[in-house]
């Protein structure tokens, strides 16, 4: 009986740890182009004519 629950709480934790480290890296990209993206468009701001 122990040994399954431990392997069932084993396996859950696994599972959040991966799914925290994918949410960090998805954060981390996301962020950096939107940095990029930010930086074009000063880059390109004195040929936008309203």
């Amino acid at each position: 009986m122990n040994e399954k629950l431990f392997k069932v709480i084993t396996n859950s934790g696994i599972g959040n740890l991966v799914m925290g480290i994918i949410t960090i890296v998805g954060g981390i990209t996301m962020g950096v182009l939107l940095v990029v993206s930010g930086a074009r468009l000063l880059k390109s701001k004195s040929n936008i004519v309203i």
